[in-house]
């Protein structure tokens, strides 16, 4: 290896083509051409003396040491945004860009004043660049993990290794039938009926998640509440959604709770950041801003 140290540029060139995975994908984050792109990495290969990645007719693929390159990568230049992050707040000020992630369809939930903190870390510190992701619970952890996230906010059935869990609340969830179910009408209907029909599960939820809400097996599968939503007004099944966001549905009489005291339940909501990056300037302003938010809610 040379004995400097690659240009941050280059570093970061390398990042972006490994997300988009290849040249032509990264860009538009780039703003540059396949062919400057393709020059670029060659000097950053040049100066480690490594080969980074494979790229051709076969595709983008990272090397065995590439791998181990990018996983480096990502951390010094998270810990070089944090020492920026700090200097800047010696001076009084915050910058930088301060990533979120939420999962889906809480814009509705009285109890996550989201837009509020969001509106009021973005008054105090306008020099700060948001950049907000809407994600399933999965994705959201491995952002975090990966440091491509700041922080998240979500329910976690499942939890990963390397993250601090901060709990916030609890989400209300009922399981419902449309008008244009063959149940919406009816009386006292036993559980074991209910049970029995054709259910939408969650790409994101195991069996043993799908058997602790009673269901051995699930008729349609769906990543996000908006399409579970969709397949429940069919008619043609019954699932799970969050009380607030099912409510101007349930309302109008399209939507109906079945049974709730059998299969209401609910979602522990928790704020996610990696662990050791808590006290980061950009993360502890807006954790601290949203926790002061969900104490006046």
């Amino acid at each position: 290896m040379a004995n400097a140290l690659p240009d941050l540029k280059l570093l970061r060139i390398f990042v972006s083509v490994v997300r988009h995975q290849g040249f032509a994908n990264a860009q538009h984050e780039l703003n540059l051409s396949t062919s400057a792109i393709s020059t670029y990495m060659s000097q950053l290969e040049s100066a480690l003396g490594l080969v980074l990645c494979h790229r051709g007719r076969g595709g983008f693929s990272l090397t065995s040491k590439g791998e181990l390159f990018h996983q480096e990568t990502l951390r010094l230049l998270a810990e070089l945004e944090g020492f920026e992050q700090y200097a800047a707040a010696l001076k009084g000020e915050l910058r930088g860009t301060l990533n979120l992630g939420v999962i889906d369809s809480t814009v509705s939930d009285k109890a996550l004043p989201f837009a509020e903190a969001i509106g009021a870390y973005s008054q105090e510190h306008p020099a700060v660049h948001l950049h907000l992701s809407v994600m399933s619970p999965y994705e959201l952890q491995l952002g975090v993990q990966d440091n491509r996230l700041d922080l998240a906010i979500g329910a976690f059935s499942t939890r990963m290794s390397g993250l601090v869990y901060m709990p916030l609340y609890r989400e209300q969830h009922w399981l419902y039938c449309s008008n244009r179910h063959p149940l919406f009408n009816e009386r006292r209907i036993p559980e074991q009926v209910i049970t029995q029909q054709r259910m939408v599960g969650r790409g994101y939820w195991s069996q043993a998640e799908l058997a602790r809400h009673g269901f051995k097996h699930s008729a349609a599968t769906v990543e996000s509440m908006e399409a579970q939503l969709i397949l429940v007004l069919s008619g043609a099944y019954i699932g799970y959604l969050p009380e607030h966001y099912a409510q101007a549905w349930a309302d109008k009489g399209d939507l109906r709770v079945l049974l709730p005291a059998t299969f209401g339940y609910q979602a522990p909501f928790s704020m996610i950041v990696r662990r050791g990056r808590s006290r980061e300037p950009l993360i502890q302003t807006f954790r601290d801003l949203l926790k002061a938010q969900l104490n006046q809610a």
